[in-house]
């Protein structure tokens, strides 16, 4: 609340210091104070609901090296906590946590960052299951999972991640099929779910036409590339 009143302080000050000016002058530059205080109240809006979703994270995990000491929900703005990267307009758009010896659940409150680009999470020992929620991260581009201990399965959900490039999931304990509509991710160039207990067989047309084999290895109950027509596997609960 303390921006707002700045702000009206500063418009104020400006309208006292052009006195001399016409009454139409001072009509107009009034005008500006509802849209400004309304700027101002959207920016705090956005800011506290993705500081409470990160938050949500935080006390999710165990941290036992203190990463995220600095995580305040007291601060009405994320964007100064360590490890959060935001834009001009202070939306988180960067989250990176790889490798910080973090342990416990991923939560759904993190599918609430709209603005997400890079969710890192990498090298930790997150367990339970990826909420379907990430499937609202839709301007997400990099989803690095990758060597935790995550279990269950794919969300379906992930296919609408229409601007992704990057989905690395390796070296989990994840379950069930690969989603079929992944193959309709229009950007990704990079699909890694080695190393987990996937079943079924994995498709190898659309995004997938141009993946290795060795994206999918180390899958004991994986029997090999399904081709374009084959019978399908229902994915409708990814199991």
């Amino acid at each position: 609340m303390t921006s707002h009143v700045c702000w009206v302080c500063l418009i104020f000050v400006s309208i006292n210091s052009h006195h001399t000016k016409p009454l139409s002058t001072f009509l107009k530059m009034a005008s500006f104070l509802p849209l400004l205080l309304l700027f101002q109240i959207s920016k705090s809006a956005y800011a506290n609901t993705e500081g409470d979703a990160l938050y949500a994270l935080r006390r999710s995990v165990k941290d036992p090296s203190n990463v995220l000491q600095s995580w305040d929900p007291t601060l009405v703005d994320p964007c100064t906590w360590f490890h959060v990267t935001c834009d001009s307009e202070n939306r988180v758009t960067r989250l990176d946590l790889g490798n910080a010896k973090l342990s416990g659940n991923l939560v759904p409150e993190l599918g609430k960052l709209e603005r997400l680009e890079y969710l890192e999470l990498y090298m930790n020992n997150f367990v339970g299951t990826i909420p379907s929620q990430f499937g609202g991260l839709k301007n997400l581009i990099s989803l690095d999972l990758f060597h935790n201990n995550l279990t269950g399965f794919i969300p379906p959900s992930l296919s609408k991640l229409s601007r992704l490039r990057f989905m690395r999931l390796n070296g989990n304990k994840l379950t069930g099929i690969i989603p079929r509509d992944l193959t309709k991710l229009p950007n990704l160039k990079i699909f890694d779910v080695s190393n987990n207990d996937l079943c079924g067989t994995f498709p190898t047309w659309g995004s997938f036409s141009k993946l290795k084999e060795e994206s999918f290895k180390n899958n004991p109950r994986l029997e090999g590339p399904e081709l374009m027509g084959s019978v399908g596997y229902d994915d409708s609960d990814g199991k």
